[in-house]
């Protein structure tokens, strides 16, 4: 996990299911410091460990486990690719 994982994962509980277009500096709003291409990359990455779906093509929403994470009742040192 990287610091930019958490925010990410913040970012989609709080302000729902996004692009990496709409994460990025280069959205219609500035949400993280981050580029689309970085966000995207990051967002796959933690679909891959669990903590995001993939609602639609680059759409992404947070899972149950990725709220677990978040409340600090998951460890991601637990995850492996491919968990759900």
């Amino acid at each position: 996990m990287r610091s930019v994982d958490d925010r990410i994962l913040e970012t989609i509980r709080e302000d729902g299911n996004m692009t990496p277009l709409a994460l990025s500096r280069e959205g219609h709003v500035e949400r993280l410091d981050i580029g689309r291409k970085y966000a995207g990359i990051r967002a796959r990455k933690l679909v891959d460990y669990g903590l995001l779906t993939l609602v639609d093509k680059g759409l992404y929403g947070i899972t149950d486990q990725g709220i677990s994470y978040l409340d600090e009742e998951l460890d991601a040192s637990t995850l492996t690719a491919g968990d759900e």
